[in-house]
């Protein structure tokens, strides 16, 4: 009675037959959660301290979500006229205190130069 499962072919998971790339030193051992090893993570903050991360990110966070609508549009309208991104435009506004036009040639070029780099 118990040599039945010796002629029985081997059971496939889900029955689909494992991909050759894969070895079996690529598939987790038992009690692996197969999250990302923790080793090659980076947090959000960078490989340094905490800092005062935190309070940059909710002062950021206040700064570019606690507007009017209306005066998000038309911050956005202008920057698009400018060749900026909103972000760009708000950032100018938020560090220099001045609203850039089209006169501003070589602020504009600045930004966009920084973008790219």
């Amino acid at each position: 009675m118990g040599d039945i499962h010796l002629n029985r072919p081997p059971r496939r998971r889900l029955g689909i037959a494992r991909p050759p790339e894969i070895t079996a030193a690529d598939i987790p051992g038992m009690g692996h959660n197969g999250g990302p090893p923790l080793d090659d993570h980076v947090p959000e903050w960078g490989l340094g301290g905490i800092g005062n991360y935190f309070e940059w990110r909710a002062a950021s966070e206040r700064a570019f979500k606690s507007m009017p609508r209306e005066t998000a549009v038309r911050r956005a309208t202008k920057a698009a006229v400018l060749g900026l991104t909103f972000e760009e435009y708000q950032l100018e506004i938020l560090e220099r205190g001045r609203y850039l036009q089209a006169t501003d040639v070589a602020r504009i070029a600045e930004i966009v130069a920084k973008r790219r780099g």
